[in-house]
């Protein structure tokens, strides 16, 4: 998997609009990346949200390789929760989380160990 370097800003705002949608329950994707460019969300069947968890079927995964994941915080707290770091550790190295009131300023990316970097949007 090559190093990811940024997320395309129409991801970011799918990401924002589909979490703002899905309020007061929490939205989870998969992330993938074309040349280290976050691009995709990729949603899982069975993925069960409610509003303070949600969780994705792993095991209904394609055989791809995913970038990492997203997912909501309804309560705008846009820390990892310890649910949210055992995911972390299955599904690639960029997390991120996004938080009320949904705008540009409210997401955070992690890395697998649950540590905030930096995740350049990209045009």
């Amino acid at each position: 998997m090559k190093k990811i370097k940024g997320i395309a800003r129409d991801t970011l705002r799918f990401i924002l609009e589909v979490s703002k949608s899905s309020h007061p329950n929490e939205f989870a994707g998969l992330l993938q990346a074309e040349e280290g460019i976050i691009t995709e969300v990729l949603l899982l069947p069975g993925t069960e949200s409610g509003e303070s968890s949600a969780s994705l079927s792993l095991f209904m995964m394609p055989n791809i390789a995913a970038a990492g994941s997203v997912h909501s915080h309804p309560t705008g707290i846009i820390k990892p929760s310890n649910e949210d770091l055992q995911m972390f550790g299955k599904t690639g190295s960029c997390h991120i989380i996004v938080g009320f009131p949904y705008d540009l300023q409210s997401w955070k990316c992690f890395n697998s160990r649950g540590e905030e970097t930096n995740l350049q949007i990209i045009d």
